[in-house]
């Protein structure tokens, strides 16, 4: 732009002002969601498989299986519940790993949403007639313990018996725990995916310009 000064007939030039573009982009990146998804499976698997064995071999050397095996059936939940917090904090670090550079608030949405497709996908596996992504071998192990229990650790068929009204009340009391275990340990998954999405991400150069 410019215009000629009227005393002095000097000409002024002043720089064009250009508009400011915003770079947009997404902060959702479904690759590395993919990635982590597939590293938390793949780890819960393996520690599923591990602490299921430690349990099956404590009942296998025991000399009072079946007075022990409801004991050692908690302490393999509760260690595969465990084993999911590391699994996930595990895919949260890959997930952030595998991205850019980012800051803390886009880390956690991401590890929000890897949470989120694990507990989607495993749900799936579940409804779908596979004992689950998470917890496959907890689950085989607990069969084996319920078997345990039973008279010369066969399998004996059952008939439908009558259920008292106590019993309903004991099964609805079961039910009620393990729904409230499931929604306690859905959170604490969702706080370990964060946080190993947190700890995961890498922050930008110096002097690099870079928001997500």
């Amino acid at each position: 732009m410019s215009y000629v000064n009227r005393v002095g007939d000097d000409v002024i030039n002043e720089p064009a002002v250009a508009t400011r573009v915003v770079d947009y982009h997404d902060r959702v990146r479904w690759g590395p969601i993919i990635s982590g998804l597939l590293i938390a499976i793949a780890t819960q698997l393996i520690l599923s498989a591990i602490i299921g064995a430690l349990g099956a071999g404590t009942v296998e050397g025991s000399g009072r299986p079946r007075t022990i095996s409801p004991d050692v059936a908690g302490n393999v939940g509760i260690w595969s519940t465990i084993a999911l917090l590391i699994s996930l904090f595990t895919g949260g670090w890959v997930t952030a790993r595998a991205c850019g550079p980012m800051n803390r608030n886009t880390a956690l949405l991401n590890g929000a949403i890897l949470w989120a497709t694990t507990l989607a996908v495993s749900s799936w596996l579940l409804a779908s007639g596979v004992s689950g992504a998470f917890g496959v071998a907890a689950s085989n192990a607990a069969a084996v313990l319920n078997q345990v229990q039973q008279p010369g650790g066969l399998n004996v068929p059952q008939q439908t018996p009558q259920v008292s009204a106590q019993q309903a009340r004991e099964i609805a009391a079961n039910v009620r725990s393990g729904l409230w275990w499931f929604v306690f340990g859905s959170l604490l998954g969702l706080i370990a995916s964060m946080i190993g999405a947190v700890v995961g991400a890498r922050s930008p150069r110096n002097g690099q310009n870079y928001r997500a």
